[in-house]
């Protein structure tokens, strides 16, 4: 935390524009470079399709590959 405060005190000092965002999200919208699948986990087992595994489209928090 210090150091962030001590650099918006440089950045401030030296006049230098300092931008801000938000990257909780990030993760939502980041691509897969390779195939992954899911099974179901318990307790959420498909009563008609019980076999099916899942296959995302997008980048799932704790992934390996997410951003």
């Amino acid at each position: 935390m210090e150091a962030i405060r001590i650099f918006l005190a440089y950045a401030a000092h030296k006049s230098f524009t300092v931008f801000q965002m938000d990257v909780k999200t990030s993760f939502l919208h980041g691509s897969l470079k390779e195939d992954v699948y899911a099974c179901q986990p318990e307790g959420f087992i498909d009563a008609d399709h019980p076999s099916h595994i899942y296959k995302p489209d997008k980048a799932l928090y704790g992934l390996k590959q997410a951003p």
